[in-house]
Order: C-alpha cells, then structure tokens, then sequence
C-alpha cells in the first residue's frame, strides 16, 4: 500500500533549524510531485512547498520563501524540507502528501510531524 512517512520534527528555537524528511514507499516515487502542508492548532492547514516529479518545478508559500527549501532525492525515495531561520509562527504538525502534477489533488498524506518553534 502507498505510506507516506515524514521524520524529523522537533523542538527548537526561534531562529534555529530543522530539516524533515518524507520517505514514500509503495509508488514510483519519482512519478509524482510531493508536497508540504502545515496545520497549526486552531488555524488552517497551509500548503508550505511543492516539488514537482523530477525537481524541476517548486513553489512555496510567501510566509516560508527565503528560509526553507524543498528538494527531493528520489533515488532515496525522499523529499526533504530544509527549515532554517524558525519561527514561533512556524510550529505545527507538517505533513507530506502526494499528487501526479504539483496542481492535480493530493492522493495520500503522511501521519505528521510535530514541529515546536520556541521563542
């Protein structure tokens, strides 16, 4: 079956750095654009990044351009955000998902990784 497993979340400080991880395992990984959404308690869930089948196509929500980065390894079966310059605002559970194009609708999602931005 298609899981979608993200690690990495953690507990940090504001202006500190994190990287997350998705790894996907029952699909050609490399067929399919991966994305990152956030939901924080009481707010809506926000798409963060999108990263097309190959790379070659990448968005990202004004509230995070300039610090993170996605980017996608798929011979590891992985897509990576690089979150650098954390803030309070950012905490959330941030969970990847799956789509065939980086504008068709989302297949699967993952479980979730919590991330806390003290301050």
């Amino acid at each position: 079956q298609v899981k979608l497993v993200e690690s990495g979340g953690d507990m940090v400080q504001a202006g500190g750095s994190l990287r997350l991880s998705c790894v996907g395992d029952g699909f050609t990984f490399g067929s399919y654009a991966i994305h990152w959404y956030r939901q924080a308690p009481g707010k809506e869930r926000e798409l963060v990044a999108v990263i097309s089948n190959g790379g070659a196509q990448i968005k990202y929500a004004d509230s995070v351009k300039g610090r993170f980065t996605i980017s996608r390894d798929n011979e590891k079966n992985t897509v990576y955000l690089q979150m650098d310059h954390l803030r309070p605002t950012d905490t959330a559970v941030y969970y990847c998902a799956r789509s065939w194009t980086i504008s068709s609708p989302i297949e699967d999602w993952g479980q979730g990784t919590q991330v806390t931005v003290s301050s």
